[in-house]
């Protein structure tokens, strides 16, 4: 699997930019490879209708097969294609027609991010204080030049690469559990 993809393609986000395959997407990075019907396991839809996303992802080279040797060749298995995906905001922004998909897309991840917060939320009695204490939420509003908000987005992936590596060291059962990382930086519109 390659690290990540770089989105230039308004055609290539527009298939993100819904938000059964974005979730198809994000549980293939994380269980790794599975069928349509494992999948649906996870979300609410038929096989059928899942196949049918996860072809529009195959199509746009987000997510391909993964043969099986052992399995019914009937039975297809998809996997992750990249572990991430990023674009260009300056790229989508200075297009119109990137910009009208671009927009979709990202009222669909901020509706995917508060789904994830929520269920987070919901889950906090149930889990170990240590892991209740441990996590951190913030905003802040700061005055920053353009430039010191690139520092600012460099440090910020600095930081997320030293702790991605960390997190590749462990493996399940050692006592490691999934964390939700979100980093978000902007102008302020308000």
């Amino acid at each position: 699997m390659e690290p990540q993809r770089n989105l230039h393609d308004a055609a290539h986000l527009r298939v993100l930019a819904h938000p059964t395959r974005l979730r198809l997407l994000g549980l293939l990075r994380r269980l790794g490879p599975q069928t349509a019907a494992s999948l649906a396991e996870h979300v609410d839809e038929a096989p059928g209708t899942l196949s049918y996303h996860l072809s529009k992802l195959a199509a746009a080279e987000l997510i391909e097969q993964d043969p099986r040797p052992d399995s019914d060749r009937r039975e297809r298995w998809w996997r992750a294609s990249q572990e991430q995906t990023v674009w260009d905001d300056a790229d989508f922004a200075s297009d119109p027609e990137k910009f009208r998909v671009a927009k979709d897309y990202y009222r669909i991840l901020g509706q995917h991010y508060a789904r994830q917060y929520e269920a987070y939320v919901e889950s906090m009695p149930q889990l170990d204080r240590v892991w209740v204490d441990g996590a951190v939420g913030s905003d802040r509003r700061l005055r920053l030049t353009a430039e010191q908000l690139h520092e600012l987005r460099d440090d910020f992936h600095a930081l997320e690469e030293k702790w991605a590596g960390i997190s590749a060291d462990h493996s399940a059962g050692d006592g490691a559990e999934e964390i939700f990382l979100l980093m978000q930086a902007y102008r302020s519109a308000t």
